[in-house]
């Protein structure tokens, strides 16, 4: 293989380590050249530049003799390596990138629109992928070690990371970035094929009437992209407090206030809760509540904070169908150091939850709406849940494209009279029941 070659696509073949060796040799006579000082004062992009214009001597001074085309991919190489991520840098600068995925030294997964695909590069040893990774956690003042072999963070331009390092990654250093999207509207979801114009209708009027929304899907299924797009019709004049993990909602209103969890430090000390947060949240008059997710004890704050004067809030959980979403809450909710009965839960989720919208990513790529559940169920009875959306897939063809229409059910007569009470219209492709029909009526054990 030529050197244009290698140092366009060094990692690929049998070519990688020896190609590493020529940017790791550069990169030495670099740091040898340079003044560390002067160049911590320096801004970002003044950094980048002084280094390129430094390499660029050296590489005239001593060789090797390179095409314009070759000097400028080994200087940036070798910058992306002293300054940046290596060779992680091109793929945190594509946009099209939302996922990157790295599964020890010689395996890096990228997923794109959806598909997840494997490329052709590598690290130069385990030693650079840890690197790597410590220049990554060292930036939110974190250490992974054997003593601390797991990192979950959230890096300043926003990024999610994840680190696992061995002994407890059996296949080398574990490196995951999860890039959010720009914030997505619902009439540009509907252009996705997300959901429909009738749906957007009845969310927007749900969200505006002050109905209690638990947006559920797997991993990966867009629930923070839904709730975000929902985010935007709560009005403008209303106090919202959102509660995450890793701060990916976008809000666009006025009077947002943002809290973020805070794990523990390397003595294990100062972590702040999604718990903590949600019982702090109730002391600062919030109109409304929006839980990026709940997966513990704070499940049940949050209930009673929906029953109890917070209408209109918005959370989402891990689920794969409506009724499997009221069964974790369920689950979730008994997981706090409150000792409610079991049962009693029941109560909290029944006078909480007005509204499941269950998302699914399809095995096309696509992310859907696969149905808009409501919850009917009083007290301590078991859940009811009328569905009153629903896609219907027809059968996938030759193209592997995940095609098929929404189908609009009828509201419950108490649904449509708490929306006419609000002022809000009822889309007419749905129409009113007048009782809840027993076919369309599913009971989630509990």
């Amino acid at each position: 293989m030529s050197l244009r070659a290698r140092i366009a696509a060094p990692e690929e073949g049998g070519s990688g380590r020896e190609d590493g060796h020529l940017v790791a040799v550069y990169r030495a006579k670099l740091l040898e050249e340079i003044d560390l000082a002067e160049m911590s004062s320096l801004a970002a992009a003044e950094r980048r530049m002084r280094l390129e214009r430094v390499l660029g001597h050296i590489i005239s001074r001593e060789g090797p003799v390179l095409s314009s085309a070759e000097r400028s991919q080994l200087i940036r190489r070798v910058v992306d390596e002293a300054l940046g991520l290596g060779v992680l840098e091109p793929l945190l600068a594509d946009a099209s990138i939302t996922e990157i995925m790295v599964n020890g030294p010689d395996s890096i997964f990228v997923e794109r629109a959806g598909r997840v695909e494997q490329l052709p590069l590598r690290f130069a040893s385990n030693e650079q992928l840890m690197q790597t990774i410590e220049r990554i956690v060292s930036t939110v003042n974190r250490r992974v070690d054997e003593s601390n072999p797991m990192v979950d963070a959230r890096l300043p331009t926003g990024e999610r990371v994840n680190v696992i390092i061995p002994p407890l990654a059996l296949t080398g250093p574990t490196l995951t970035i999860r890039r959010f999207p720009r914030a997505y509207t619902l009439p540009e979801l509907i252009g996705l094929g997300s959901l429909d114009e009738q749906m957007l209708m009845l969310l927007a009027a749900f969200v505006r009437a002050r109905f209690n929304v638990i947006v559920s899907g797997g991993t990966g299924s867009g629930k923070t992209t839904l709730l975000n797009a929902l985010s935007g019709l709560v009005p403008s004049h209303e106090r919202i407090i959102t509660i995450e993990d890793s701060a990916e909602l976008q809000l666009q209103q006025e009077h947002v206030i943002r809290l973020e969890s805070r794990p523990p430090n390397v003595e294990g000390k100062g972590q702040i809760t999604i718990r903590d947060l949600v019982r702090n949240s109730l002391r600062m008059r919030p109109d409304r509540i929006i839980v990026g997710e709940v997966r513990g004890g704070e499940t049940l704050d949050m209930l009673q904070a929906m029953s109890t004067g917070h209408d209109g809030s918005l959370a989402t959980v891990h689920s794969n169908s409506a009724e499997d979403a009221l069964m974790r809450l369920q689950t979730l909710g008994s997981m706090s150091e409150v000792q409610i009965p079991f049962e009693a839960l029941k109560d909290q989720i029944n006078s909480a939850v007005d509204v499941i919208v269950q998302l699914t990513r399809h095995a096309d790529g696509s992310r859907k709406v696969t149905e808009i559940a409501l919850l009917v169920s009083h007290g301590r009875e078991q859940f009811r849940v009328v569905p009153v959306t629903r896609f219907v897939p027809r059968p996938t063809g030759p193209d592997r494209v995940v095609h098929g229409h929404f189908e609009h059910l009828p509201l419950p007569r108490s649904v449509a009279e708490k929306l006419y009470v609000a002022n809000e219209p009822l889309p007419p492709a749905f129409g009113v029941a007048e009782a809840i029909d027993v076919l369309n009526t599913r009971q989630a054990i509990g």
